[in-house]
């Protein structure tokens, strides 16, 4: 065997595929008895024909990530595209609304409409050197970035200094734009203003105005995990299910190994393979407050007092920029926000046929405090019901998963954390350390691959590519751009 994978997330799968394609003999080791990790769409037992995404649900990355890019994912995958990317409800039925059009999204936006161009239009326009310079390995320049790219990086930069700060209100005159733009931030579950939410909202906002804005996969997030399988496998890859690896001994004998898990999960499996002061760094690494996953079975659309909010294919349910920065800042100090911050999609906005029998799906989850052990499932309602009277009466079923439990499904969401890691300036960049190579374990043959890794969370397999193109030169002689020329 030449290499083995631990963890068969996003991240996993795109090491896997990329030491596959390039000849290698590959194995992927998976505890859960399905593939995917966080990518996983499952029929919950809530309603017959009613399938649910487990974690994530709506992907600008699928089309907008390097890696995803190379590997042709958008040929190989359905990506729906709602005509509203994310809306954000407000108090007195009004509604912030970032169509994929900007020019609509502008006019919508009154008196601040120049504002949002200025800063989210041109981000926009240089959307791939934004993508560059938010996901690179953090340790070397991006591919493509100098001399082209600078213009759209240094926008970037300077956009992350103005909405990471205080200085955050400055541009903005009313308080929709605002609030529609800290929805996206709050995706970080981090404190608001911070660089790194700052990051998140302008990368993932950008996004929403150009290519597939923010898509929904066809039949749920499992059709990316399935396209990437099906490619591993015609390339002579295997996937193992319920085997878990806990310690050296699960290990099959391999000339390469790349592990889809927490640092502690590594120290956990390798112990004192480790050089000591790579173990001690590794148990120290920070992780952040949570997500409590409640999935809904609806027996008609989400009754939103904006009309224009159903068109959506994800809602940030927070309402003003003030109230969820105070919700942020209370998960951040231990406490439940008494209106949290909740994330909403409805994939039958663009999928008809997640409907079933009349019924259809809703994703949600909410920021708790890390391991909160709260059955959110009346919160998420409640709030819901702030902007959309009547959510109680077309609820059928539903589900709450803790964050506590989160990671009996994943491993790597330890406390809830589904960012595996927390999403703080300084542990962004040195992540999940400050060494050199942020991906090589001190451990020869072996690579951590996680979103524990640079760029950090998100489905973008970008940790997975970047530690197979180190393992394919080091240990193999092979560089990894040949290999999706095959």
């Amino acid at each position: 065997m030449d290499v083995v994978v631990v963890g068969s997330g996003p991240n996993g799968l795109a090491a896997a595929v990329t030491m596959a394609r390039a000849g290698l003999s590959v194995t992927v080791l998976e505890a859960q008895p399905t593939v995917g990790g966080g990518s996983r769409t499952l029929d919950l037992g809530l309603a017959d024909g009613v399938v649910h995404d487990v974690c994530s649900a709506v992907h600008p990355m699928a089309w907008a990530s390097p890696f995803f890019q190379a590997f042709g994912l958008a040929r190989r995958v359905d990506l729906l595209v709602p005509e509203v990317s994310f809306a954000q409800p407000l108090p007195g039925g009004r509604a912030g609304l970032a169509w994929h059009d900007l020019d609509r999204t502008v006019a919508g936006l009154g008196a601040d409409g120049p504002a949002w161009r200025s800063l989210v239009g041109e981000l926009s326009r240089h959307s791939p050197d934004v993508v560059r310079a938010a996901l690179f390995d953090k340790r070397t320049l991006p591919a493509g970035l100098l001399p082209a790219g600078l213009p759209g990086a240094l926008r970037f930069g300077l956009g992350v200094l103005e909405q990471g700060t205080p200085a955050w209100d400055v541009r903005f005159r009313g308080d929709v734009a605002p609030a529609l733009l800290t929805g996206v931030a709050a995706h970080a579950i981090s404190p608001l203003p911070s660089p790194a939410a700052a990051g998140t909202a302008l990368l993932l906002a950008a996004l929403a105005h150009v290519g597939q804005g923010w898509p929904i996969p066809r039949g749920g997030s499992g059709a990316i995990v399935r396209a990437l399988v099906d490619d591993l496998v015609a390339h002579g890859g295997t996937v193992v299910t319920d085997h878990p690896v806990r310690s050296r001994r699960d290990l099959p004998p391999a000339g390469c190994y790349l592990f889809d898990t927490t640092p502690r999960g590594l120290v956990d499996v390798l112990g004192d393979e480790l050089p000591a002061r790579r173990r001690a760094a590794f148990e120290r690494y920070r992780h952040g407050n949570g997500a409590a996953k409640v999935d809904f079975v609806l027996n008609g659309p989400v009754p939103w007092e904006h009309p224009d909010v159903g068109r959506a294919g994800t809602v940030h349910v927070g309402g003003t920029r003030a109230e969820m920065a105070r919700a942020e800042a209370d998960v951040d100090a231990g406490r439940h926000a008494e209106l949290p911050m909740v994330l909403a999609s409805d994939p039958s906005v663009v999928d008809p046929g997640r409907e079933h029998a009349g019924l259809r799906p809703l994703w949600t989850y909410a920021h708790v405090p890390a391991g909160s052990d709260v059955d959110v499932t009346e919160a998420i309602t409640r709030h819901i019901e702030r902007y959309a009277p009547g959510f109680r009466d077309v609820v059928v079923a539903s589900r709450c998963v803790p964050a506590s439990q989160m990671s009996h499904h994943n491993a790597n969401w330890v406390g809830g954390d589904i960012a595996t890691g927390a999403v703080g300036l300084q542990q962004m960049v040195a992540r999940p350390t400050a060494a050199l190579d942020p991906y090589a374990t001190g451990v020869d043959g072996v690579y951590l691959c996680s979103a524990a890794t640079p760029p950090g969370p998100g489905v973008h397999g970008l940790g997975g590519w970047f530690a197979a193109s180190r393992a394919l030169r080091r240990e193999f002689g092979i560089r990894v751009r040949s290999v999706f020329a095959r």
